[in-house]
């Protein structure tokens, strides 16, 4: 049963709310997640952040064997280019989710390849935040 959420973010993320208002909208994360925690008070929520690549996969490595936890991923443009990532999502037992608040497969076709979607759960692609509540939920009704 699910108890912990780690939600991840990959470069560029922490500018939700500012960057690029047109695709990402205009709520931060921060704000969202208080959102997020209030709808679900009975799960305990992480949030990490980082523009590098490895402090990404350290954090899988350190939480990916938590009974109890799963993840849910947008990495952002390292989705498109990490074997790396692929290879420590691959390696650890927690479910993790691969989000993309903007649909992929109607922007630049450099895009349209994930390196994640084989080792993933499940996906939740051109949503908005929503697709963030909405993995949650799968979280909790599968696993």
């Amino acid at each position: 049963m699910i108890q912990h959420i780690h939600i991840i973010h990959g470069p560029n993320l922490n500018l939700l709310g500012k960057r690029e208002t047109d695709i990402y909208g205009s709520v931060s994360f921060d704000d969202f997640l208080k959102t997020l925690q209030n709808e679900f008070p009975s799960l305990r929520f992480s949030y990490f952040q980082s523009n590098h690549e490895g402090h990404i996969i350290d954090y899988l490595h350190r939480h990916g064997f938590d009974v109890g936890a799963g993840f849910l991923l947008n990495a952002g443009g390292l989705t498109h280019t990490s074997v790396s990532l692929r290879d420590a999502v691959a390696a650890i037992e927690v479910p993790v989710i691969e989000i993309h608040i903007s649909n992929i497969f109607k922007r630049e076709s450099f895009r349209w390849h994930s390196y994640l979607t084989d080792v993933c759960a499940a996906h939740f692609i051109g949503q908005g935040l929503e697709g963030y509540r909405k993995a949650v939920i799968y979280l909790l009704e599968d696993k």
